[in-house]
Parts: structure tokens; sequence; C-alpha cells
């Protein structure tokens, strides 16, 4: 059985990936306390001696807003350890596949972004990012790197459940309508990557998400029907709009239109994500409901 690593086991994407393929392979996780991504030398020591086939990175300092004040921090670990984890499985000819952000750009387009498109990060967190696409792409040639956005699923808690809690508790709620992007959920994810596990053929950047674009209100609005569907009691009927420009408490810029295309992907598989519509249906109805 296929060996494959998952650094950063214990977040939101790592987990789900620890779970759904833990019958296909020989699952090897690492949460942060087990592997510290701002030390190259504990990474080459962990891992050195480790045999495996495959690693996959879902492991980064996702807090927009910290980056912009820790950009040490940031940089180290969002920039320069996946470098250090591809040059680590070009040595043992390891599969290294990265989990890259949909913020390595600007925001300034008004259709779906495809791998093609220049990468302009506004903020420390799209710019550490885009650090650490080029430093995996040097170290290791046929390294996978995969953008992704909003992501959300049963592991950690994500924006939509913010939402539904909001809406449970509180008759007004509010998310902001001026910003666009993908919810894309992490089962969902599973599937999609899962070929690229045995089958180290593609290489470079990847964009995988659901398919379809919306706004943070709209995908609030979308799992509120979804649990009155299910019977889930909620205080509140409709989500009420808001900008990004009021967000006083953000500190990071973030990109207004970020949704991205999967038309490569779909194009090397012969298989589209499905809607994000559907997939934001089947969390609430298989662990929203159930809770």
């Amino acid at each position: 059985m296929k060996r494959v690593v998952i650094v950063g086991s214990g977040g939101r994407l790592g987990a789900a990936l620890g779970r759904e393929y833990s019958n296909q392979f020989d699952i090897v996780g690492f949460n942060h306390a087990q592997l510290d991504l701002g030390t190259a030398e504990q990474m080459r020591a962990t891992l050195g001696g480790l045999e495996f086939e495959a690693l996959i990175n879902t492991a980064a300092q996702t807090n927009v807003d910290r980056c912009e004040t820790h950009q040490e921090e940031a940089f180290a670990i969002n920039g320069e350890a996946p470098g250090v984890l591809a040059e680590i499985c070009a040595r043992k000819e390891a599969r290294f596949i990265h989990i890259s952000t949909d913020y390595v750009f600007d925001g300034e387009k008004r259709a779906p972004y495809t791998e093609e498109d220049e990468a302009r990060p506004i903020s420390v967190y799209g710019a550490s990012k885009r650090a650490g696409e080029r430093r995996a792409l040097e170290a290791n040639e046929r390294a996978l790197i995969v953008r992704v956005s909003w992501v959300f699923g049963p592991d950690r808690p994500s924006f939509i459940d913010w939402a539904l809690n909001q809406a449970r508790e509180h008759e007004e709620v509010s998310a902001i309508a001026d910003k666009w992007a993908t919810p894309t959920y992490t089962l969902d994810l599973a599937g999609l990557l899962q070929p690229f596990i045995a089958n180290g053929q593609a290489s470079g950047l990847l964009h995988l998400a659901n398919t379809g674009g919306c706004s943070w209100r709209e995908y609030a609005q979308w799992a509120l029907d979804c649990c009155r569907a299910e019977g889930i009691p909620m205080k509140a009927r409709k989500i009420g709009a808001s900008s990004l420009a009021e967000m006083k408490s953000f500190i990071a810029r973030r990109p207004v239109y970020s949704v991205l295309s999967s038309a490569k992907y779909e194009a090397l598989t012969g298989r589209a994500p499905r809607p994000w519509q559907e997939a934001v249906s089947d969390f609430v109805r298989d662990f929203v409901a159930k809770r």
C-alpha cells in the first residue's frame, strides 16, 4: 500500500484527506505540534528518514491579517517551507502536492482565473503563498501546486459555520456582498485530488474548486435556505448585505474577485467538479443537521 504523508493533518483539509484516504493509502499525518514548518532542520530530520511515496502539504499560516503583522512567520511557513518539503520529496522521488490559494491574485479580473493568469498578490498572505509556489517548483519540477478557495468541511469551522451559528442566534445577520470566490468542500476536494496522488504525470499549477462563484452573502443565504429545507430551526430568514469597505477590523487587503476556473482539471481528468450549491447542501444535510 502506498504511503502518503499529510502535513497539516490537524487542519480542515488535512484531516479530511487523512480520513478519506485511510482505506486507500497508508497515511502518516503531521500536525503543527509534530512538525514545525518554521524550522527547515526539523523538517529534514523528521521526514528525511521516513519512507513514503507521496506528500501533501495542507499546512499554512492562513490568518490573512496575522500575516500582515507577522511577515517573517508568514514567509517562513508559507514561503520557505514548501521549498524544503519539495526538495525532500525530490530526493526521495516521491510525489509532492502543495495546497495554495486564490489570494495569489489581485481580484481585478471579472471572469474565473485560470492557471495562465498572472499572480499579483495584494497582501502579505498572498505574497507568501506565491513565494511558496515558486520555491516548490524550483526545488521540484514535478511538484503539483493546487490552488483552492473558501475551503469548508466538517473537521474545523469555517465561514459557513460562523454564518449559520449567527443565524441560529440572531434574527438579523449580514455578510459581505461585494466579494466573490468559490466555496470548496473538503470531501469533494479529496476525491478530485486522489487521481494525482497515484499518477505523478501532472505538475505545475492547477486550480481546483467546486464550480460556480458567489459572494459571501449568497454563500450564507444558500446555506441558510438548505438548513430550513432540512428543518433546522433558524432565527434569521434572510442574510443582509454588507460591504468589504465596512470591515474596519480587516488589516490586509483581500481580492474582490477570485473565482477559480477548474477547466484545466476537467481537461486532464475528463470530469468536472460539481457546483458549490450541491456541495453545501450535502454538508448541511450530512453534518450540520446531525449536530
